[in-house]
């Protein structure tokens, strides 16, 4: 009897240990996260954005693991368990759902960029195109070409998205629609964040999708996230 309880004691200290290992996992700030790298310099980081992305600009050293290609979890596996792992994205949002993913493989100890790589632009930090550390290059559009979109007696709508942004591709359409049902009132233009990574920065937009209103080249709304037609609408209704 004595032998049996401490068969099940063992188990029951073996299995409560190995869960809490597995539940290791933060979300931190871009310069926590860097912090942290320097202090790990031979850490495991996941870049979980598309390849496109990825060679656009991505951490030193980092790894390119498409989260939404239907291999990432083979992919992933092939990764070291026992040692932490730094994930990231664009906004934060992939990165978030990859860290549950890892979780749930049983990975020991997790870390997700919280606001993903417009965060870490924010904070100035360095990224890199071929792993060499440096200061990513100006890329898309200057806040001098922004500027002038706003030269018009007309209100300025202007849709910040991502191609890989849920909510900013259920709102393309209706925003196509306002663009030609309000043309004589209303200027609708699109910006994509990831080939105007200056601009974004400059602008402090740090989630996705935004909508800028200006009238008379002046800011008066702003909306972050989805909205619906009805609600876009009726602001600019009312201006």
């Amino acid at each position: 009897m004595k032998n049996i309880i401490g068969i099940i004691s063992f188990i029951i200290l073996l299995f409560g240990s190995n869960n809490l290992m597995a539940q290791t996992s933060a979300n931190l700030d871009a310069n926590t996260f860097a912090s942290k790298l320097k202090q790990q310099p031979s850490a495991q980081i996941v870049d979980v954005r598309t390849s496109g992305e990825f060679s656009q600009g991505h951490i030193q050293n980092a790894k390119n693991i498409d989260v939404s290609s239907n291999s990432f979890q083979q992919l992933a596996a092939k990764l070291d368990k026992n040692k932490a792992v730094y994930v990231y994205c664009l906004s934060g949002s992939r990165s978030s759902y990859a860290m549950n993913v890892l979780s749930q493989m049983g990975f020991n100890e997790i870390y997700n960029l919280t606001g993903g790589m417009m965060r870490w632009r924010a904070a100035n930090l360095p990224e890199t195109t071929n792993n060499e550390s440096t200061k990513p290059a100006s890329s898309g559009m200057t806040i001098a070409q922004y500027q002038a979109l706003l030269n018009t007696n007309k209100l300025v709508l202007i849709d910040f998205y991502a191609e890989w942004c849920s909510p900013c591709k259920k709102m393309k359409p209706y925003l196509d629609e306002i663009s030609k049902e309000m043309k004589d009132k209303v200027v609708v233009i699109r910006i994509d964040a990831d080939a105007n990574k200056d601009l974004v920065k400059s602008l402090k937009i740090q989630d996705l999708p935004v909508l800028n209103l200006y009238k008379g080249k002046k800011l008066i709304w702003t909306n972050k996230g989805f909205i619906t037609k009805e609600e876009v609408v009726k602001k600019l209704k009312a201006n």
